[in-house]
C-alpha cells in the first residue's frame, strides 16, 4: 500500500477501486503509533495520488472506514435527551468498576443510541484517529479531482478466513480462537459493552452496493452494521454454543485505556442510499465461523499482546 509503484500498477484498467487495505488494532496502535499512520495514513494518500492521476479512468472510490472514527457512540439521558458527545470516562470511575458514561448537566448513566452518520468524531485510539483521517482524505480528494467517493463506516465486521492468530483483529476472531484451544476469553469491564457485529457476507453485499450506487451516495459516509447491538459476554456465549465449547469467560472488570463503552449503528442510510440491510443473525454468522475455524490451527497470542498494553500502562 505504500509502494507508489505497486499502487500504481494496480490501477491499471481499473474503473472501480475498493480500498480495503490497512493494518488493524485499537489497542496495538497506542504503541505502535508511526506504523499505524504510516500504514493507514500514508498509504491511503499514496493510493489517492495514484487515482488523482488517473480521474479520467477511475469512476468510483469506496474506502473501508470504521465504527472507530465515533470513539463512543450516540447516547441519551432520561432527564435531558440525546447527549451530542458523552465526556470521555474517567479512569477513577472505570477503577470503580462504573462503567457507562454519564450525562454532562446531571451526572446520571447515559443510555445508549443507535449512532447517525452525523454523530461527532471522536476517536479514542491511534487507529481511530487514522481511520477518521483515511476517510476525511478519501472524500476530499474524491470530491477535488470529481471521482465519486463512498466510505464505508464498517462495525463489528466477523466471519470466516478472519485473522484468528491475530490479537488485534476483533473481538469476535479472539474469542473463538481461545475456545477453540479450550481457554477462557478475557472480557474487560463487565462483558455489558454493546457492539454491533456484522457477519463478512453482509460487509461483501454492502461494499458491492456502494460500488454500483448511483449519484446518492457519491462522497457519503454510510454505517455498515446488523443494527442489532449485541453485549461482548452475549457474543462470548453465543460463540461458545456454536463451537461447543463449556468455558466461561474470564469476565475481569479490568479496563483498557482507549476502549469504547458503546456503539452500534443506525444502519437508515445504508437502506435509503444503499438499499442494503445485513440478512446474517449473530447466532447464524456464529456458527458459520466456528464451522470454519474447527479447521485451523490458531497461535494463542493474546496474552502477549495484553502483557505489551500493561507494560505500557495501557490496561487498568
Amino acid at each position: 500500500l505504500r509502494d507508489e509503484g505497486a499502487v500504481d500498477r494496480a490501477l491499471d484498467g481499473v474503473d472501480t477501486v475498493f480500498h480495503l487495505g490497512g493494518i488493524v488494532g485499537n489497542g496495538q496502535s497506542m504503541v505502535e503509533l508511526r506504523l499505524y499512520a504510516d500504514v493507514n495514513v500514508v498509504g491511503t494518500a499514496t493510493l489517492l495520488e495514484a487515482i488523482a492521476r488517473r480521474r479520467a479512468d477511475v469512476k468510483k472510490l469506496v474506502v473501508a472506514s470504521s465504527m472507530v472514527v465515533y470513539g463512543d457512540g450516540a447516547y441519551g439521558c432520561a432527564v435531558h435527551g440525546e447527549i451530542t458527545r458523552a465526556p470521555p470516562r474517567e479512569p477513577a470511575r472505570l477503577a470503580r468498576g462504573a462503567f457507562e458514561p454519564t450525562c454532562p448537566r446531571c451526572g446520571a448513566d447515559l443510555a445508549p443510541l443507535p449512532t447517525r452518520e452525523d454523530h461527532p468524531l471522536a476517536p479514542t485510539s491511534g487507529y481511530g484517529v487514522c481511520k477518521r483521517d483515511q476517510e476525511e482524505l478519501s472524500l476530499i480528494v474524491g470530491r477535488a479531482y470529481g471521482v465519486p467517493t463512498i466510505a464505508l463506516r464498517f462495525l463489528n465486521t466477523y466471519g470466516s478466513r478472519q485473522a484468528l492468530a491475530n490479537p488485534y483483529t476483533g473481538v469476535c476472531a479472539i474469542m473463538a480462537m481461545r475456545f477453540l484451544l479450550g481457554k477462557a476469553p478475557t472480557i474487560f469491564e463487565d462483558g455489558g459493552q454493546l457492539r454491533d457485529p456484522i457477519h463478512v457476507s453482509d460487509v461483501v453485499a454492502a461494499t458491492m452496493a456502494a460500488g454500483s450506487a448511483g449519484p446518492a451516495a457519491d462522497y457519503q459516509a454510510i454505517n455498515v452494521g446488523a443494527g442489532r447491538p449485541t453485549s461482548v459476554l452475549g457474543m462470548a456465549e453465543a460463540l461458545a454454543r456454536a463451537i461447543g465449547a463449556d468455558i466461561v469467560p474470564d469476565v475481569t472488570g479490568e479496563f483498557r485505556r482507549g476502549d469504547i463503552r458503546h456503539c452500534f449503528a443506525d444502519t437508515s442510510r445504508a437502506r435509503e442510499i444503499l438499499g442494503f440491510e445485513a440478512r446474517v443473525s449473530f447466532e447464524e454468522g456464529a456458527r458459520e465461523l466456528a464451522a470454519w475455524a474447527a479447521h485451523e490451527a490458531p497461535e494463542d497470542r493474546t496474552e502477549a499482546a495484553n502483557a505489551e498494553l500493561r507494560r505500557a500502562g495501557l490496561i487498568g
